[in-house]
């Protein structure tokens, strides 16, 4: 064994001593076979580098070039027809050996998970939190919506849901003329309703104007005879006809459902999808307290 091989596993020797220090003195309970796993991969690790290293180290002082040289070269530079180091195939091998048993019998797949803890609290709690408030009153729903809406909403909307300034949707309204116009433009096919996706429509220049003034007041007066296209859809009073498509004379439960459930691509930029944040109480609650930031 040449000086240099033994000088490697000396100083593997001693950061293995020095990691076991460490592990004492932190008071780490070595009989768990997680923290043994662990401890034993620090020190295959230590062997391994330090030997491997001065291997080829060493290997790299003595040995010479040699074998059968490919016929490409590039810039007159060349390649061995050499067969792959024993060691490199045989740690490869194992690494698949490894991963194998890894995640099919190893940990954490068949042990415990302070994760999976976590979420199955998380679902006993919302199935609990469902059961208590399933026939809550109004006043209790708002209470809790705005909670949801200060901590889930108001980021981007606003502590009062004006949008801030732009920024977002505007919840003292319903829908902005330009949210109208960009629709009718660019049609919508995100939110998951019943009658499916709505393609951009016919309606241009003063039809196109008419109908987003008209919306975006709040559909009072007058009805411009362009909004016929929409009513087929949204209905004459723009309620969405039952919950078939989006409801765009006033915030409800139906809508506010769907774009948690989907989020929303439009005229001010994109949300995201919250779906898997809210329960169906919670949606409920989220739609009463935005139905009272809507101003008449």
């Amino acid at each position: 064994m040449s000086s240099l091989m033994i000088k490697a596993l000396a100083f593997a020797a001693a950061l293995i001593i020095a990691t076991i220090v460490v592990v004492k003195q932190m008071n780490i309970d070595l009989s768990d076979p997680i923290n043994m796993i662990t401890m034993i991969g620090a020190v295959a690790i230590a062997v391994l580098t330090f030997g491997v290293s001065a291997k080829y180290i060493n290997q790299m002082k003595t040995d010479t070039a040699g074998g059968e040289l490919a016929e490409e070269n590039w810039d007159g530079i060349g390649e061995y027809k050499n067969e792959l180091p024993g060691g490199w195939a045989y740690s490869f091998l194992g690494t698949i050996i490894w991963a194998l048993w890894y995640w099919i019998a190893g940990y954490p797949v068949n042990a415990f998970s302070q994760i999976g803890q976590y979420n199955e609290e998380v679902k006993a709690y919302n199935t609990k939190f469902e059961t208590v408030h399933k026939n809550a009153d109004a006043a209790t729903l708002q209470q809790m919506g705005e909670s949801i809406f200060l901590v889930q909403c108001a980021p981007c909307h606003g502590t009062t849901g004006d949008g801030l300034s732009g920024k977002a949707h505007d919840f003292t309204s319903r829908i902005s003329k330009k949210q109208v116009l960009a629709v009718i433009k660019n049609g919508s096919n995100q939110l998951g309703y019943q009658m499916g996706a709505m393609p951009p429509m016919m309606a241009q220049g003063k039809d196109a104007e008419d109908i987003a003034t008209y919306v975006a007041g709040g559909m009072k007066g007058e009805q411009p005879a362009a909004f016929a296209a929409c009513a087929s859809c949204h209905g004459a009073d723009g309620k969405g006809m039952n919950g078939m498509a989006a409801n765009i004379a006033d915030y409800d439960e139906n809508l506010i459902s769907h774009v948690i459930k989907n989020g929303k691509k439009g005229a001010i930029g994109t949300m995201p999808a919250f779906h898997d944040r809210m329960t169906p109480v919670q949606l409920k609650a989220l739609a009463t307290y935005i139905k009272t930031l809507k101003g008449e």
